[in-house]
């Protein structure tokens, strides 16, 4: 049945993966140019701040692609939205939230390659940058999928007992 707690929580998920789509993810600033590099699910690319930390101009460095990034957020909502409507197979439900899982986790390391490796030197500052809302929807997700694994495994768990008692 679609009313069941673990279809709130995929729900949930999908949300939260859509809206990684549209936040920035990590940022940068130089504090002796004023040039931060942001890291969406798009691209990462550079603008020029003023004092008041208004972007006035683009930056000088190159703009990278990060659409694996984005592919990967999409990708985890499209397996959310589809097993939300697998509620007949409760054992297909738990094998698209194992491939789920997965892909949360390589979007997470994804997102982290981005910000660690690539985004760090663009820019040369004593800090690691400041992780933004965006950056924290894979760990919600990872969580909410965690969730819903768990109740649907509850609720097979229940038929299984009730088949052994007839």
């Amino acid at each position: 049945m679609i009313q069941r707690i673990q279809t709130v929580f995929l729900f949930l998920l999908i949300v939260a993966m859509v809206s990684m789509l549209f936040l920035p993810l990590w940022s940068k600033t130089d504090a002796v140019t004023g040039e931060t590099v942001v890291l969406s699910a798009w691209n990462l690319k550079s603008t020029i701040l003023s004092e008041a930390g208004e972007p006035t101009a683009p930056g000088t460095l190159p703009q990278h692609g990060t659409f694996a990034i984005g592919i990967l957020a999409i990708a985890a909502a499209l397996v959310a939205a589809y097993e939300i409507f697998q509620y007949k197979s409760r054992l297909t439900q738990m094998k698209l939230g194992l491939l789920n899982t997965l892909v949360v986790a390589a979007l997470i390391g994804t997102t982290l390659y981005y910000a660690l490796y690539v985004g760090t030197d663009m820019v040369q500052a004593a800090d690691n940058g400041s992780y933004h809302a965006g950056f924290y929807m894979p760990l919600l997700a990872l969580l909410l999928n965690a969730l819903s694994n768990r109740f649907i495994k509850r609720d097979e768990d229940l038929v299984r007992s009730v088949d052994r008692l007839r």
